[in-house]
């Protein structure tokens, strides 16, 4: 994975949780929550998407549960921000994007979850990283609950 970016907003801490996980990806597979105010050691995948406005490929790791179909399910938070976070706005305006989840990398898709999928998997990711419920109470924003299944 050659001319991937990383986003220069990165905390060192992620940016070195990346370039770990790019090396080996069963070494970068489990990130330590108590990094992000959660507990014990939690799956990541890994998500490249290409910037709506720069066109750069940009590279980011994401906590993530198995959907129960096949999917790898995570949750678009930004901590809770007002706005969603660029890789959403990114995924949204280009649906060219490959995942990385161990090391097996592949092209992927992504399914927006709505309705009684989106409560059931919104119940599975809060359950695993229990910030998320914070993140929800922050916000206005419905936090989007997202999907990837292989291509």
């Amino acid at each position: 994975m050659t001319g991937i970016k990383l986003p220069d907003y990165l905390p060192a801490w992620m940016s070195d949780h990346v370039n770990t996980y790019l090396a080996d990806g069963e070494a970068g597979h489990l990130w330590d929550a108590t990094l992000g105010g959660g507990e014990g050691m939690l799956t990541t995948l890994l998500l490249t998407t290409k910037g709506r406005k720069s066109g750069k490929t940009l590279i980011l790791p994401l906590i993530y549960r198995p959907s129960g179909d096949g999917g790898y399910c995570v949750i678009a938070s930004k901590g809770g921000a007002p706005a969603h976070p660029a890789w959403f706005l990114n995924l949204q305006a280009n649906q060219d994007i490959h995942l990385k989840v161990a090391n097996d990398e592949f092209k992927a898709v992504a399914k927006i979850a709505s309705g009684d999928e989106r409560e059931r998997l919104w119940t599975l990711m809060e359950n695993y990283f229990a910030p998320y419920a914070r993140y929800k109470a922050a916000t206005d924003r419905e936090i989007p609950v997202v999907v990837f299944y292989p291509a």
